[in-house]
């Protein structure tokens, strides 16, 4: 198997006016191509940030993290940004739908930012993929929650970016209808070959995953395999 995220000895601090806040602290670990991850811990456990650091979002204090063997650590924002969009596709709990745009203009963004051809015909197929082909030119604030978060997994899997992070995807959703964003998640995940990493205080849903883990106080404290996934 080959490696597609490698974190190592990571750590953050923020500056709090005269005081520094560790948020995360000589965090260490690889993820294969392929793999399921959920990063679960309590709230302030470092979950988040540490997402935004594997995603190239923001920079770790210490440590390195390299992207399909790209360290990111000595790239410039814009080539940060560049790599963003040809390798990685998000998934938020509050979706990020840019409001002026129709589903359809939304998923279309990352195509037309990596110039693709055929942009229409993509976005239509996922849209009918995720079941909302009807609701094409509908604006996200025409849309219920369950609705938005459906066109936030098209969008991100539209460019079939080679790792797939996503934040709380069920976090704003009822249970019926987390649960059928859960399903969609994992059908297109195997269809498409991404890596998936999934933070989430469901442990439930950190149960499909192919591995846990484990924050507390900024450090890893388990990382463990789950026999049973589904």
């Amino acid at each position: 198997m080959t490696s597609i995220l490698q974190v190592k000895d990571v750590s953050k601090v923020y500056q709090s006016g005269p005081r520094k806040l560790k948020v995360l602290e000589d965090i260490e670990f690889t993820i294969q191509q392929g793999e399921t991850v959920a990063i679960v811990g309590p709230s302030g456990s470092g979950k988040t940030t540490l997402l935004g650091l594997c995603a190239g979002l923001d920079q770790p204090s210490n440590g390195l993290i390299v992207l399909d063997d790209q360290p990111l650590n000595d790239l410039t924002e814009d080539e940060r940004a560049l790599v963003r969009n040809r390798k990685i596709g998000f998934i938020f709990q509050d979706f990020q739908l840019i409001p002026t745009l129709t589903a359809l203009e939304n998923i279309s963004v990352p195509l037309e930012l990596r110039g693709e051809r055929s942009v229409q015909e993509t976005a239509h197929q996922l849209l009918e993929r995720v079941g909302l082909s009807e609701r094409a030119l509908h604006y996200p604030a025409q849309l219920s929650g369950g609705e938005q978060q459906r066109i936030c997994i098209a969008r991100a899997f539209s460019t079939t970016p080679a790792i797939l992070f996503a934040d709380e995807p069920t976090g704003n959703l009822d249970e019926e209808t987390g649960q059928q964003i859960e399903r969609l998640i994992f059908e297109l995940n195997r269809e498409k070959g991404t890596t998936l990493v999934i933070v989430t205080h469901d442990m439930e849903l950190a149960k499909r995953t192919n591995r846990i883990i484990r924050l507390k106080g900024g450090h890893i404290v388990s990382d463990e395999e789950v026999r049973s996934h589904a």
